[in-house]
């Protein structure tokens, strides 16, 4: 059984190693010796990997894609645009497809595994998610009879890099990110990383598979980790907290035909007794919440080219043993998801205001969350020469009420700034 490589980037050639090291194992496990027959790149005189044969590598990607003896494609580009067309085609031409492509899944999924049952043939994407953790194929296969109520998980490996070294090593954002970019952790353009929009793309798959509703990327309420500051983490030290952006994907049960959904990306003030604030560096980790179940995580590296290429490996024999008893993943009908009001749901909050150091300043500000029906449960000042600067943590109050009360402070002529404002996470 013939397989056609697009992309020979760090998970590419991963992917390539392990099917060469581990040929005879993956024989006997699936059945067929899978043969890799070309390798799409960009660059054909770039430096590669010794165990990659030069004689493969093409920058014709459609010929590869549409070639008769080819019979399953892994797609490892991660253009969306591109690897779109090139799987439409493949599937299109009676071809399986393994992609990592998660900003593309976010977009199109549903689209596309439409399109692969039409032509009966799958579209597997276990790499797309949590790198090397088997956790779609758990939510699709092991979980699909449960009712699950909440998946919360550390899903992108940069910023939990960043927030640990912020946290252990008292360093600033920016100290952080370099140290990332210096160890390769950052892509040339860190703003999908930053700004959350690689956690929302993972967290809107999760919700799709986890509640059997149709979740896209624009569904997501996102926010990243650009404006946390060192004194945000220095507060949550002192007070037994660490600070983790989460990607959480939540069941609201409601009082009608159905459910309604919600699916975040935040950056959160989590307890150091919680499951998830022991996840450090660059590894990811997902809590599923169940009704029969119970509480499971799944932990382990999120990133890399080993442990992405093992997850593709994983579904790449998954969908030669489909080609070769002429049978496809299964699937279910959904309907699109029901997405909450964010403005209804309810957290407690951390804030920081900088403000005029005056008489009155407190009583001014504190005027401001009670007119908003915002219940404060705990106030720190901390002096900063003729300014201070004031933290307060909330009682759960609503999205809604918190933004009313931010929206009020900005206008107070005595206060200079509003620092970040973070959920307080309690659960687990």
């Amino acid at each position: 059984m013939k397989i056609g490589l697009l992309g020979c980037g760090n998970v590419g050639s991963a992917f390539i190693k392990l099917l060469i090291d581990n040929r005879e194992s993956i024989k006997e496990r699936c059945g067929e010796d899978l043969e890799l027959a070309a390798v799409v790149v960009r660059d054909l005189d770039r430096e590669r990997p010794e165990w990659v044969d030069p004689a493969l590598l093409t920058t014709d990607a459609r010929s590869v894609v549409l070639a008769p003896d080819i019979d399953l494609i892994v797609e490892v580009i991660g253009d969306v645009t591109a690897s779109k067309e090139l799987i439409e085609a493949a599937l299109q031409a009676s071809k399986s497809v393994v992609t990592a492509n998660k900003a593309l899944l976010a977009e199109s999924y549903f689209e596309l595994e439409d399109l692969a049952e039409t032509v009966g043939k799958d579209i597997f994407f276990e790499a797309a998610v949590a790198g090397g953790i088997p956790l779609i194929r758990s939510l699709r296969v092991s979980l699909v009879g449960e009712r699950l109520s909440r998946v919360t998980g550390i899903v992108n490996g940069t910023t939990n890099f960043i927030l640990t070294r912020m946290y252990e090593e008292n360093l600033s954002f920016s100290a952080a990110l370099k140290l990332a970019q210096e160890l390769g952790y950052v892509e040339a353009d860190p703003r999908a990383d930053l700004e959350g929009f690689d956690a929302a793309a993972k967290a809107a798959i999760l919700a799709s598979i986890a509640f059997g509703r149709k979740v896209r990327f624009n569904d997501v309420q996102c926010e990243g980790i650009v404006h946390v500051r060192e004194s945000d983490v220095n507060f949550a030290r002192r007070h037994g907290f660490v600070v983790k952006l989460l990607a959480q994907c939540e069941r609201i049960v409601v009082r009608s035909e159905d459910d309604e959904f919600s699916v975040r990306v935040f950056p959160a003030l989590l307890p150091e007794t919680h499951p998830l604030a022991a996840v450090r560096d660059a590894f990811n980790a997902v809590f599923v919440e169940g009704e029969a179940v119970g509480e499971l995580m799944f932990y382990g590296r999120g990133a890399g080219g080993l442990p992405t290429a093992s997850a593709v490996m994983g579904d790449v024999i998954d969908a030669a043993q489909n080609l070769r008893f002429g049978s496809t993943e299964r699937r279910t009908r959904t309907k699109d998801a029901r997405i909450v009001d964010y403005a209804r749901l309810t957290s407690q909050f951390y804030v920081s205001v900088e403000v005029v150091d005056e008489p009155g300043v407190l009583a001014s500000v504190a005027e401001i969350f009670g007119a908003n029906e915002v219940s404060i449960s705990s106030m720190e000042q901390i002096g900063l020469a003729d300014e201070a600067r004031l933290v307060f943590l909330t009682h759960p109050t609503t999205e809604g009420s918190i933004a009313r009360t931010l929206e009020g402070l900005r206008r107070l002529r005595t206060v200079k700034e509003i620092g970040h404002s973070m959920r307080v996470v309690t659960e687990g």
